[in-house]
């Protein structure tokens, strides 16, 4: 196990915990050459107390190889050890992509940490949105769901996810939008490309898809300061039934959970709602990642897990805004980290499916801010 150790002096920098200036540094991280914002701290206090999860940055990987925090630079082709779970692998990621001046953007477009997420009372509380929230988060939705649209359209054997995330990203630039995912938490893309056993944030790189391939894309845009988040999971070419099988058991799973929105409902019932369904097709939950709210942030208050028998506290209330991402294996449900410190895998390396819609509670029960227009590339089942 690791040693705690004492931080060492630092200056011009923001505590990573409570934002306040920082003095000191991590000892550990100066040895491994990490970024030296995120190891900042302003006393031994804050270094303590966030110290179980700051620890995890020492952990092989990202120092030495995968995530390179710096614009303009991605991975490697050297891969550390690493008891790697499928057959993926990962690659080359391009140069970061700019987004122009004029594009109003969060405040963690170029430090990389989302302050004003950190620091709001919403990560403790639900808020009940007003109506220029909810026409803001509306039209941040539709353009969500548009730029998702055309990914669809690009998707095919042979296009990498790198190409996806140019053409996320070139047409969020043209709706005028910032891209959400660019630089949250330091991450170097535009969306999310999550392939095969990725459950979820993979980092779009140089691998082409290939036929039998499934790929989950999730997009979030950032409209004159609202976000509008979801996803889906689409089929390359040819693909085995027991991965479609996978593929429409989640979606399934997202719209029973959806139907069961209104007010008075405890967020708990829809992992309990979710776990049923899958459950009864075969396949497992991931219990890692849950639904949150979304609004002005691009994550808040409430949390909804996806598992059955969760903690998950409160009730929906006409007003909120939230998402519903299940995760579902065909194996496990048990996920493992790549060094990149972003890529979520199955634990053992079977594949895995994700939906996401963006959701207001009304009186009576829910509007999908994501919907699907009558315009959205079919699914593979509504092409036959």
């Amino acid at each position: 196990m690791e040693d705690k150790q004492d931080v060492k002096p630092s200056s011009d920098l923001a505590c990573a915990r409570c934002s306040k200036p920082a003095k000191l540094q991590c000892p550990k991280c100066l040895e491994l050459g990490l970024p030296k914002q995120p190891s900042a701290f302003c006393s031994q206090d804050c270094f303590k107390s966030a110290w179980s999860s700051h620890k995890q940055a020492h952990k092989p990987g990202p120092h030495t190889w995968a995530f390179v925090t710096q614009k303009g630079r991605g991975r490697s082709f050297s891969l550390p050890p690493f008891d790697w779970t499928g057959s993926l692998r990962p690659m080359l990621v391009s140069p970061y992509r700019e987004v122009p001046a004029g594009i109003p953007r969060p405040d963690y477009a170029e430090t990389g940490i989302p302050y004003s997420e950190m620091e709001s009372k919403q990560q403790s509380m639900v808020p009940i949105r007003t109506a220029k929230q909810i026409e803001g988060s509306r039209r941040a939705c539709h353009i969500a769901r548009t730029i998702l649209d055309k990914a669809h359209a690009a998707i095919r054997p042979g296009i990498t996810t790198d190409d996806i995330d140019r053409v996320v990203h070139e047409a969020t630039v043209e709706a005028g939008a910032y891209p959400s995912p660019l630089n949250y938490g330091n991450f170097p893309k535009s969306v999310c490309t999550s392939v095969n056993e990725v459950i979820c944030h993979g980092i779009p790189d140089q691998r082409p898809l290939q036929d039998g391939d499934i790929v989950n894309v999730d997009v979030t845009a950032y409209y004159k300061g609202f976000h509008g988040d979801l996803n889906e999971t689409f089929v390359v070419g040819t693909v085995d039934d027991e991965s479609k099988k996978l593929i429409r058991t989640t979606l399934e799973a997202l719209q029973k959970a959806i139907d069961a929105v209104k007010p008075g409902v405890r967020y708990r019932e829809v992992g309990d709602i979710i776990s049923l369904h899958v459950g009864q097709q075969g396949f497992q939950v991931v219990r890692s990642y849950c639904g949150h709210g979304i609004c002005d942030l691009f994550h808040c208050a409430p949390n909804l897990p996806h598992y059955a028998h969760n903690k998950a506290v409160g009730v929906m209330k006409e007003g909120q805004i939230f998402t519903i991402e299940p995760m579902v294996n065909m194996g496990t449900y048990r996920d493992m980290t790549w060094p990149d410190g972003w890529t979520a895998v199955t634990a053992d390396g079977k594949r895995s499916a994700q939906f996401e819609h963006t959701l207001l509670v009304t009186a009576t029960g829910c509007e999908v801010l994501t919907k699907r227009l009558p315009t959205s590339p079919p699914l593979w089942w509504e092409e036959q």
